[in-house]
């Protein structure tokens, strides 16, 4: 949605529809603060640098996010292997999304705001540090100095013993790991403490990346039901009741983007913000991931569904940016996203006589895929 669009972040179904509820708002120009009484007027460069710096900052999760969810695919490493969404799992996750947001409307309605926000910046802080750290251990990698010692922990958890014994949990980390989660950390009681809107994007940006890359759709018919789906749920519960845009103000967590538009006027301190949800980011985001996997299936050198995907994400965000700021209302930024980067790949797939081949395109679950690979390779050694 947008105007405000914050939304819970996605985990599972139920905590994807969490980020997913409140993640489609782009705030309308400003005129509504959230921390003033006052009605706020932004100025036209104002509007603009925080237009802007939406757009930039919606673009990196999904351009990086959907590079390394090439990498994921292939990766057989247990706690880096994507969640595959089925066209059920599609079918259904909008009217999960709707329950959600409701059950949050009715909440925020009926129990005091200020301890509900209270419980999600904790929840929040967790998961946050967690997807930060996930996000910056590959820069921490390649900035790691080869000087110290990277040594290499576990951490085991098991149940039982003897023949019975039954892992509950194994996780492998190294010292780079350690750094991450230390930095992210830092940012995380800053967010805790400040709710500053710079530690708030850092979290944001966080989610977004890891939903691209570790939220996989399995073919593009499944894509194209989700993003329908969730077409008409964001045009229902934004035009059709003030559901939406009650929760999105409501919700206190790194569910969404924003950017000051009194920057300019006041510096970081600046408290009248333009929003984008993650759920505009996130949603589009897989989609394009999918078809830069279809791209690499090709082999064929070129990323032309990802580009021309991409290009449409840039021309439907900035459409609904403009149609927001004429109207001043919030709007569904999914009403323009996903006909924009449904409909541009498959004109491009038209025209180049590879729309069968597109939708036919099927992509196997890394133990699955692991598997062909060694069959196949067995049988060439048998011949």
């Amino acid at each position: 949605m947008s105007e405000a669009e914050q939304v819970p972040a996605s985990a599972p179904e139920a905590a994807s529809a969490v980020i997913l509820d409140a993640l489609n708002a782009t705030d309308s120009n400003g005129t509504e603060a959230l921390n003033a009484t006052a009605k706020f007027v932004a100025t036209p460069e104002g509007t603009a640098l925080a237009y802007g710096s939406l757009v930039f900052m919606a673009l990196l999760p999904i351009f990086f996010g959907a590079l390394r969810s090439v990498t994921c695919s292939k990766s057989k490493n247990s706690a880096d292997m994507p969640e595959t969404i089925t066209s059920r799992d599609a079918a259904r996750f909008p009217i999960i999304a709707s329950c959600t947001l409701f059950g949050l409307y009715l909440f925020f309605k009926v129990f005091s705001q200020e301890y509900i926000n209270l419980l999600l910046s904790v929840y929040f802080f967790v998961l946050g540090v967690l997807a930060l750290s996930h996000t910056m251990s590959p820069l921490m990698s390649r900035i790691f100095p080869v000087s110290l010692p990277n040594k290499q922990y576990q951490l085991l958890f098991t149940q039982g013993s003897g023949e019975s014994k039954e892992e509950i949990v194994n996780y492998e980390f190294d010292t780079k790991n350690l750094v991450c989660l230390l930095i992210s950390s830092v940012v995380g009681v800053w967010y805790l403490l400040k709710k500053h809107w710079i530690a708030n994007n850092l979290f944001g940006l966080a989610f977004a990346l890891n939903g691209v890359e570790l939220l996989h759709l399995n073919n593009v018919s499944t894509g194209c039901i989700l993003l329908g789906g969730l077409f008409v749920y964001d045009v229902f519960w934004v035009f059709g009741t003030n559901v939406m845009v009650t929760v999105a103000k409501s919700f206190e967590a790194p569910i969404k983007l924003v950017f000051p538009q009194d920057l300019l006027e006041k510096g970081l301190e600046a408290n009248n913000f333009a929003m984008l949800g993650l759920g505009d980011i996130v949603i589009p985001g897989i989609f394009i991931a999918l078809l830069l996997r279809f791209d690499v299936s090709l082999k064929k050198n070129s990323r032309t569904y990802f580009y021309s995907s991409f290009l449409a994400y840039i021309f439907g965000l900035g459409l609904t940016i403009f149609v927001m700021h004429t109207f001043k209302h919030a709007q569904p930024a999914l009403l323009y996203l996903v006909p924009a980067c449904v409909g541009f790949p498959v004109v491009v797939a038209l025209f180049k006589g590879e729309l069968t081949e597109m939708f036919r395109y099927e992509e196997s679950p890394p133990e699955e895929a692991g598997t062909k690979e060694d069959s196949s390779a067995s049988d060439k050694k048998d011949q």
